[in-house]
Formats: structure tokens, sequence, C-alpha cells
């Protein structure tokens, strides 16, 4: 099984938001239904635009992932994210 750490944000780039998921196309689509809507922290504050991923295959790794990089500074985050994709452009799964 394939599960994915991700980062996404909003379409003016200001927020972050990291998440995990066995379904990336799906998640992504909830993320960008759920844009505006108060209820999730990624619908709150629009965050639908992939910048960034990492696959694992054990969901454990890809949790533990995710909680360190949830840990980081906005700094080492964006350097992080520049490793993937420089010009920080709205990805596709």
């Amino acid at each position: 099984m394939a599960y994915y750490v991700y980062i996404t944000t909003n379409p003016a780039k200001i927020v972050l938001y990291i998440g995990v998921t066995a379904d990336m196309v799906r998640r992504l689509g909830l993320h960008y239904d759920n844009r505006g809507s108060a209820k999730t922290f990624a619908g709150r504050y629009f965050c639908y635009n992939l910048l960034y991923w990492e696959l694992f295959t054990d969901i454990r790794s890809a949790i533990a992932r995710e909680k360190e990089l949830k840990g980081w500074t906005r700094a080492k985050k964006e350097v992080l994210i520049a490793t993937m994709n420089p010009e920080w452009e709205f990805l596709r799964m």
C-alpha cells in the first residue's frame, strides 16, 4: 500500500497544511470541495493546492514523518518544498 505525506497551500501561498493519506487524488478533491468551510483547517484557509509530497509504504512511517514536519518552522518547511518544487508551482497527481 502507498501512503503520502503532503503539503498544500492556499492560492496566495500564505498558509501551509500538512497531511497524510492513502489516496492523494481523493484527499485533494476533498480539500477542494471543502474550501471555505470552517469545519476543517484546510477548508477554512483554502489549502487545496499541492506543493510537495513524499511516498511511504508503511503507515506508521508516514504518520511519524507528518508529525515531524508539523513540528518544523515555516522556514524549514519552505526549504523542503523548494527541494522538490523550487518555483512553488501547484502540482497535480
